[in-house]
């Protein structure tokens, strides 16, 4: 009687085993890059969302707050909860680090008729380049402003 060997060699579980390490790296990386993306895509919203409650603030006082809690503190409340910076901070070249800086400025000499609101992106998102930025009632501009 023939004796049949039943099994893998060690050669063929290694190649496995290569395999799937090498395909488990690969979508490690491709996840925390989306993951990325997603929180740059988020600051964007954030940005956007604090720049509608503040035209509406305006709209009704005739002047933007002094603070960004005066949004949610106010009657109506312009945002309920102000929003806060995903973590961790993506990208580099960001001295303000991952926070949102808001800032009420004087405009032809009329305090509180401008603001500034200053935040970091990781990475290029929606048209909007990486590295801080700053939104204005202009609009969101694709570095922040010196002064």
């Amino acid at each position: 009687m023939k004796k049949t060997k039943q099994g893998f060699t060690i050669i063929e579980l290694l190649v496995v085993i290569a395999i799937i390490g090498l395909l488990s790296t690969l979508s490690i990386v491709a996840l925390n890059q989306a993951r990325a993306r997603s929180r740059d895509a988020r600051r964007l919203a954030d940005i956007k969302q604090m720049q509608t409650a503040l035209e509406m603030y305006y709209n009704d006082n005739n002047k933007y707050p002094s603070s960004l809690e005066d949004l949610s503190s106010s009657t109506p409340p312009y945002l309920l909860i102000i929003p806060v910076a995903p973590t961790p901070a993506d990208g580099t070249g960001c001295d303000t680090g991952n926070t949102y800086t808001y800032t009420a400025t004087a405009l032809n000499g009329v305090n509180q008729s401008s603001y500034t609101l200053t935040y970091c992106l990781g990475s290029d998102t929606g048209g909007v380049e990486s590295g801080l930025n700053t939104a204005t009632p202009a609009g969101i501009t694709s570095k922040a402003l010196v002064y």
